[in-house]
């Protein structure tokens, strides 16, 4: 607090030399290397002889070397500073995001009310706020207004059946979107996935087309509405490394290998990671008696589970439970009373098995349809919900 400001100075010259060196070391000759020593040891020797003028002229002395050192070394200019900062930011950012901390957005609504997917709700243009609320509301909840307005006649791409050639697509887990074809133009990118497109229009304007054959009219609405963007939640895969996974913790899973899911996930198959809750470990043998989820014949008493089959508060808006799968799909594994999912334990490394349920399961396709996730398919449990922030979910998910 007392240091008079030369000597300061002059310690942080002493203390960038030693940097200097440090970084520079391959790149500097051995006599360069023992001048820099040199000077900083006499400059450190003026300092404590509290000699001011000798300690300027061996900051002198000192800077004067290094600026030398390496005369075909220039100084960089403020942008490559820059770059070089966020390259190092850039690395720092994937390192965490590869081994310890992964953000993933949730498209679905499989885990309401706990997490939300994305929403879409049909909401004319006339009745939507003004530009400044609509600004607070993206910010806030992640609120999208949208309206579509097809800009010319096109005609659409119908596969087997009359349905409409509609495809979705995931970027980097923040991401979801899905196209439309058509067979006179290019493909029609839309701001959700089909599902939820459906619900803010796009069901009008296909039945549109199909009155007129095929023909999407030039003025049809596609889609009028708003579309509330799902949690983005930030999971922990350094966790799994140190702990075994726990019965009822929400968490994230890739589907590699997982044939059951392409085959019975329909427009949710491409997804390459689900995040649903725990509900079954290695050794378990669950059944449904709804509303509750039963392992061994004994209902599981994990509180996230417990909360589900319970239907209270919130849950309520699935007050069945615990349900049994649609025997409508063909893969289903727990479709009547008595079935049971058995869960590997004595495998080998990576192969024991788990159950993963949605706490939406009346709209959740899970292991009830696909059978077991993998022990080498685990990405780790889901940690935080980092935004939008006014859903009542922000914090810490359980």
């Amino acid at each position: 607090m007392f240091t008079p400001k030369w000597k300061k100075e002059a310690k942080l010259l002493a203390k960038g030399g030693l940097k200097f060196l440090n970084y520079k070391s391959d790149l500097l000759k051995p006599e360069r290397v023992d001048e820099i020593q040199s000077r900083r040891l006499d400059l450190l020797a003026a300092i404590k002889a509290d000699d001011r003028a000798q300690a300027d002229e061996a900051a002198k002395q000192l800077r004067a070397t290094c600026e030398n050192a390496l005369p075909h070394d220039s100084p960089l200019n403020w942008l490559e500073e820059n770059i070089e900062v966020m390259f190092v930011a850039i690395v720092i950012a994937l390192g965490l995001r590869a081994y310890y901390l992964q953000p993933f957005r949730i498209p679905t609504g499989s885990m309401m009310p706990t997490l939300n997917g994305i929403i879409g709700k049909k909401t004319p243009e006339a009745s939507w706020p003004g530009l400044l609320t609509r600004l607070q509301e993206k910010v806030l909840r992640g609120r999208s207004y949208v309206k579509i307005v097809n800009d010319r006649d096109r005609k659409v791409r119908f596969n087997k059946g009359s349905v409409p050639a509609l495809d979705d697509y995931y970027w980097a887990h923040f991401f979801s979107r899905s196209q439309l074809q058509f067979l006179d133009s290019a493909l029609l990118d839309l701001p959700a996935p089909v599902a939820v497109m459906t619900q803010i229009g796009l069901d009008d304007a296909i039945q549109s087309a199909r009155d007129n054959d095929g023909m999407l009219k030039k003025g049809t609405v596609i889609c009028e509405g708003t579309i509330d963007s799902g949690d983005l939640v930030l999971v922990n895969k350094f966790s799994y490394h140190f702990r075994r996974p726990e019965r009822g913790e929400v968490f994230v899973f890739d589907t590699i290998d997982i044939r059951g899911i392409h085959q019975a996930a329909g427009e949710q198959a491409a997804g390459s990671h689900y995040i649903k809750r725990l509900c079954g470990l290695p050794g378990d043998e669950l059944s449904i008696v709804s509303p509750n989820l039963l392992n061994h014949g004994k209902i599981v008493q994990a509180p996230g589970i417990l909360r589900v089959s319970e239907a209270k508060g919130p849950y309520a808006m699935n007050p069945s439970g615990y349900g049994l799968a649609d025997s409508r799909h063909p893969s289903a594994r727990i479709v009547q009373l008595g079935q049971t999912l058995k869960l590997e334990d004595h495998a080998r490394p990576g192969m024991r098995e788990y159950a993963a349920l949605g706490d939406n399961t009346r709209n959740s396709l899970d292991s009830r349809y696909w059978g077991p996730v993998k022990e080498f398919n685990l990405v780790g449990p889901a940690l935080i919900a980092l935004w939008p922030i006014t859903t009542g979910h922000w914090g810490l998910i359980d």
